[in-house]
């Protein structure tokens, strides 16, 4: 408990009323969406409007990452 203590101010939960089977369906889906990401050549992410630094940054991101970049 100590750990997800210390982890809480470094979460960014979408909605944090969402129950705990919720939150990790949306983990699930960001590892295996950002894992298609990775997968994409140079010209998907063009006609997306990605370059490839903004994916390799938003693949690196950790499962529970789950708040918007601005």
């Amino acid at each position: 408990m100590a750990i997800l203590s210390a982890l809480r101010p470094h979460l960014h939960w979408p909605v944090p009323s969402l129950p705990r089977l919720a939150r990790f369906g949306l983990m699930w889906r960001a590892v295996a969406t950002r894992r298609q990401l990775a997968e994409m050549d140079d010209r998907m992410l063009r006609d997306i409007g990605i370059s490839r630094a903004d994916a390799l940054q938003e693949v690196e991101r950790a499962p529970w990452d789950l708040g918007r970049r601005i």
